[in-house]
């Protein structure tokens, strides 16, 4: 398995071993003392599944009381995951990381607490798992607007499809009194 830090150094790609043959492959896509032996020492307690058709872009989501660190991945189809600092006084506030998971790449992202995250369907349709270190609270879910100007993310295509929930999700700027401080996250 190969971890590197994107261009916001907490933000991890991981490639795992893929080992396969003529008949498919196997790779093992969560063994903690694995994983935690190259740096990822978290502990999950969530496994979500999402299915989405072409051009669906979920997020930006993320919890202020009980944030969620989370190890994405792609099973079917492909997508494009963004991960964007919210983290108030962070050298990389504000800065977001971008790229593509898919059922060929194997590819995983881990998104840590105090992180914005979402992503568009470049494929048919993608099956998104990911693992997430607190649990859902849907008191604390709030969003970030996935086309604030001020953040910049280049997502590829134009035309998506949004829910109503997501469409009312607010700019960065609006959020700043509310937003944890870098350092105070686990």
């Amino acid at each position: 398995m190969k971890i590197t830090a994107t261009r916001i150094p907490e933000v991890l790609l991981i490639e795992p071993d893929v080992l396969g043959d003529s008949r498919g492959f196997f790779m093992e896509s969560w063994r903690k003392d694995k994983y935690a032996a190259s740096g990822l020492d978290v502990e999950f307690v969530q496994d979500n599944h999402s299915r989405s058709g072409r051009g669906v872009l979920r997020g930006l989501h993320y919890q202020l009381n009980r944030p969620q660190g989370k190890l994405v991945r792609v099973v079917t189809g492909s997508v494009f995951d963004v991960a964007v600092d919210i983290r108030k006084r962070s050298p990389t506030f504000g800065h977001w990381v971008g790229m593509e998971l898919s059922e060929e790449n194997h590819c995983q992202l881990y998104v840590p607490p105090g992180f914005a995250h979402g992503f568009c369907v470049l494929s048919e349709t993608a099956d998104f798992l990911y693992k997430c270190t607190d649990f859902y609270a849907p008191g604390d879910e709030h969003g970030l607007a996935w086309n604030d100007p001020d953040i910049g993310i280049d997502w590829p295509g134009t035309d998506f499809v949004i829910s109503g929930k997501d469409a009312r999700n607010v700019l960065l700027r609006q959020l700043h009194d509310r937003l944890p401080v870098y350092g105070d996250m686990p």
